[in-house]
């Protein structure tokens, strides 16, 4: 038998603005969006057949844990092949970063927040 993780949800206040979020500050594309209902929609983002998130907007006593979905720790991992073009693009874009820039045994890395207080990490890997 083989399983793969085909997505997972990311609890947001609204749809349009995960939207914005992944696609217009993190450059994700919009894979879809499709009107379940007048309440509810399916949103897909993600980049280059990597497993996509789905922006799920939070109803009830889900709204409760937007931003907390790990916990309070860093529980994304954002990969990139240029950290300093992309921490200098994000910052310009308004996202905080935690810490500053630090060099660890497995790459570069920083911690930021979403707009909902998710903590990420951004990561270049070290050369192998």
């Amino acid at each position: 038998m083989s399983m793969t993780l085909s997505a997972f949800a990311f609890l947001v206040p609204e749809y349009d603005a995960g939207i914005a979020f992944f696609t217009e500050t993190l450059g994700f594309d919009l894979l879809e969006d499709t009107t379940m209902g007048p309440e509810k929609r399916w949103v897909r983002v993600g980049r280059d057949g990597q497993t996509p998130i789905l922006i799920a907007r939070a109803v009830g006593a889900q709204r409760d844990h937007i931003g907390q979905q790990g916990g309070g720790r860093v529980w994304l991992f954002l990969t990139t092949d240029d950290f300093a073009r992309d921490h200098a693009r994000m910052t310009t874009q308004g996202i905080v970063f935690e810490e500053d820039p630090r060099h660890e045994p497995y790459g570069t890395v920083a911690v930021f927040r979403d707009p909902w207080g998710n903590r990420w990490d951004l990561i270049e890997p070290a050369a192998k």
